[in-house]
């Protein structure tokens, strides 16, 4: 990579990351481009030669964020054996990653639910990559007896995803209060057991 290739993607990830701030902070209707880029450092114009528009920038974090999640479980879902510690992985990397940056987890939890019905649909396409792990979790999972094969694909994927997605805006809400990932254990259980003592019982025999 040449040295204008280098500092372009630099340039890129810099307005990205000031979009995020601006955003997180005066939310997505309120936050201008003008105020995007002298955060960033540059140029109102230079923002334009990155991000087609503001529209493009919020899909642009999005893209970035769940691009950098699924990468990470990939490579840590390749060292797990069974479903579920491969869903223990899932939720683990997840509250990692936006637990470390709650400017990050403001937009994609609060500011990205106020857009328009065709963004949410290319947000939709954005999270297929994520669903698909997910989706090869839950297949590896009614395999080996762990998940129930008499419920909908879809309905548990919507589960998993649902509790995860709730419990990051839950955290959001509260200020980011409490160390998100410290309950990726609970999580878990809940996914895997419900709230039955099921778990309790199987430990004690």
């Amino acid at each position: 990579m040449d040295i204008g290739a280098r500092r372009d993607s630099g340039k890129h990830n810099s307005i990205l990351q000031a979009a995020i701030q601006v955003i997180a902070g005066s939310g997505y209707h309120n936050a201008q481009i003008s105020r995007i880029a002298r955060e960033a450092g540059v140029a109102d114009g230079t923002v334009y030669l990155y991000f087609k528009n503001k529209e493009d920038l919020l899909l642009s974090i999005l893209r970035k964020a769940i691009g950098e999640v699924v990468s990470q479980l990939e490579e840590a879902l390749a060292r797990e054996r069974d479903a579920a510690s491969k869903l223990r992985r899932v939720v683990e990397v997840y509250f990692g990653d936006l637990g470390s940056d709650p400017a990050l987890a403001m937009v994609t939890q609060v500011h990205l639910r106020q857009v328009d019905a065709e963004l949410r649909r290319q947000v939709g396409d954005i999270m297929k990559p994520f669903y698909n792990l997910l989706d090869g979790v839950i297949d590896q999972g009614v395999y080996e007896g762990v998940f129930n094969r008499a419920v909908s694909h879809r309905v548990a994927r919507r589960m998993i995803f649902g509790t995860m997605d709730e419990t990051v805006t839950a955290w959001v809400l509260t200020g980011g209060k409490y160390d998100l990932a410290a309950l990726a254990p609970d999580i878990v259980r809940v996914l895997l057991y419900g709230i039955s003592a099921r778990e309790q019982v199987e430990e004690e025999a």
